[in-house]
């Protein structure tokens, strides 16, 4: 099996995380790690997950995500889900990510989007 690599990007206040093909417990150690590190150096008030390229994903992901959601909110941020593709779509709604997450199609809306 090939390595699944987290690559990120900064945009003002915004973390941008681009999931690989598989976001499980195998991963999600290194995902937790990084991001850890990437919050404590940079002031983060918005995590933008990328799916486009995520085909499947589990529990451990969703505990990223939860994680990643508690610690933006205790500071006033938020997270962001966007090019979620049909095989996450189903864990995501499962895992009640959708009730506390934002949903964008796009890189770009999600780079506007502002909580109302």
């Amino acid at each position: 099996m090939r390595e699944q690599k987290f690559t990120y990007e900064a945009k003002e206040q915004s973390l941008i995380v681009h999931l690989p093909r598989e976001l499980d417990h195998h991963n999600c150690k290194n995902l937790r790690y990084d991001t850890d590190l990437i919050l404590a150096e940079r002031c983060v008030s918005k995590i933008i997950f990328d799916f486009t390229k995520t085909e499947f994903m589990d529990s451990s992901g969703i505990g990223v995500l939860l994680s990643r959601y508690k610690q933006m909110q205790r500071s006033g941020g938020n997270i962001v889900l966007y090019g979620v593709r049909a095989q996450a779509e189903r864990i995501l709604s499962i895992g009640g990510i959708f009730r506390l997450a934002a949903r964008c199609a796009t890189k770009e809306e999600a780079l506007e989007w502002e909580r109302s």
